[in-house]
């Protein structure tokens, strides 16, 4: 009996409402979610760079998603991987499934067993599916969302789930949420292929979080890409991008730590001195990390240098 042939299982419920797309701007595949059920990312989303984006939901069966994706990394698109796993599945009029395939072609199935209020909208190179809703509007609301929004992908995505719940959201409520964004194209390495993956697992309010996240998640691109420009000689370039960082998340004491152990390295002390004040005012256990960097060659081992950034506000 293979994974399709399964009967139905009571820990396989997933009730949610999410979107699979790909971004006409870049190629990338993404798919968002949210659901009263906990750690919904796990379960529901799937992608892979230069193949597609997977939601699978509802009486969940979770195969759909690695099984879709062989398909399409085989040759299928979307229509035909899933047309093939519905055939397969004996319990295909309790799933939920939405596909979308490297060329932006879209498939979704919502069966007839699956608890109302249940529906999707497919669109130009998305779909938006949701299942055990309060209102019959969640759906269109995220398909209208997605279309009229402006912003990045990851933005545009995060849009629909928000309008989605707008309109109702899961009967149930609200518990977790999940976002999973790759590459339009395969480097042949996964870890490098994931521009965005963020899971709320339990969560009163799951897309704000999510947002909250990706906002972070932005802010660590800066900084990284900082130590690239940083490694490539651009000095300009990349205290410009860690400045970004620092400004975008505030809250976190190690973007302007490193910016100012940077600025401080580079000689331009005077310009580090107030931000290390700063950042020791706030938590001194920076202070005692700024001077065992000398020793793992990530800053100057230079007395002088040293003792100016203690007296910077190492008392405090």
């Amino acid at each position: 009996m293979n994974a399709l042939e399964r009967s139905y299982r009571p820990s396989q419920i997933a009730h949610t409402f999410s979107i699979v797309a790909r971004d006409p701007a870049t190629g990338n595949l993404g798919v968002a979610v949210q659901s009263h059920w906990f750690s919904v990312g796990s379960v529901v989303t799937w992608a892979e760079a230069g193949v597609g984006a997977v939601a699978t939901q509802a009486m969940v069966e979770a195969s759909y998603g690695p099984l879709g994706l062989h398909l399409m990394r085989a040759g299928k698109s979307a229509n035909q991987a899933l047309t093939a796993l519905l055939a397969a599945d004996e319990g295909r009029d309790r799933r939920q499934v939405a596909m979308v395939d490297s060329n932006g072609q879209i498939a979704v199935h919502t069966g007839d067993r699956c608890i109302a209020d249940a529906g999707h909208t497919a669109g130009d190179g998305f779909s938006t599916q949701a299942n055990m809703m309060a209102t019959a509007r969640v759906w269109p609301a995220m398909a209208d969302a997605y279309r009229a929004s402006k912003a990045p992908f990851p933005e545009r995505l995060l849009a629909s789930l928000e309008a989605g719940q707008a309109a109702g959201g899961d009967i149930r409520g609200k518990q977790s949420a999940a976002i999973l964004i790759v590459q339009a194209s395969s480097s042949g390495q996964p870890s490098a292929d994931t521009v965005v993956e963020l899971r709320i697992e339990d969560h009163q309010e799951p897309i704000q979080e999510l947002a909250r996240l990706l906002t972070l998640h932005r802010a660590y691109e800066h900084m990284n890409r900082g130590d690239e420009l940083l490694g490539s000689g651009d000095v300009e370039g990349a205290l410009d991008a860690y400045g970004t960082a620092a400004e975008m998340a505030p809250q976190v004491e190690e973007m302007p730590f490193w910016h100012a152990v940077t600025l401080a390295d580079l000689g331009r002390v005077e310009e580090a001195l107030p931000i290390f004040r700063d950042v020791f005012a706030t938590n001194p256990d920076w202070c005692t990390l700024v001077q065992n960097l000398p020793a793992a060659g990530l800053l100057s081992d230079d007395p002088e240098l040293m003792a100016r950034i203690i007296e910077a506000g190492c008392e405090h």
